[in-house]
């Protein structure tokens, strides 16, 4: 199941990590919500495949350990969003289609 790209307007934020805000619900391990908010990620749908952390041109991605998630145990994590340029490529790349960009946001 791919990201909602209407998250901000049915989910809440909850708490925030690594300087992005994270939309709930949140209840670990098996539930992480959503990081990020321009560049937002689903830490539910994310399967560590890591192409978004290779192919983005300006590093918006870093590794974070998530032991336990049934998906994987490490996802994509926005902490850079803030220096994206709208390029989509870590949307096209994304197998599962776990990654949104929205420049409304």
């Amino acid at each position: 199941m791919a990201i909602d790209p209407s998250f901000d307007e049915s989910r809440e934020v909850v708490d925030s990590h690594n300087g992005h805000d994270v939309w709930g619900p949140v209840d670990e391990p098996e539930t992480l919500g959503i990081h990020g908010t321009h560049v937002a990620v689903d830490f539910d749908v994310c399967i560590e495949d890591g192409a978004c952390v290779e192919d983005c041109p300006v590093d918006v991605f870093e590794w974070v350990d998530t032991p336990g998630h049934p998906e994987s145990e490490r996802k994509a994590d926005p902490v850079n969003e803030i220096q994206c340029i709208d390029c989509m490529l870590c949307v096209d790349v994304c197998p599962v289609d776990a990654i949104d960009v929205d420049s409304s946001r």
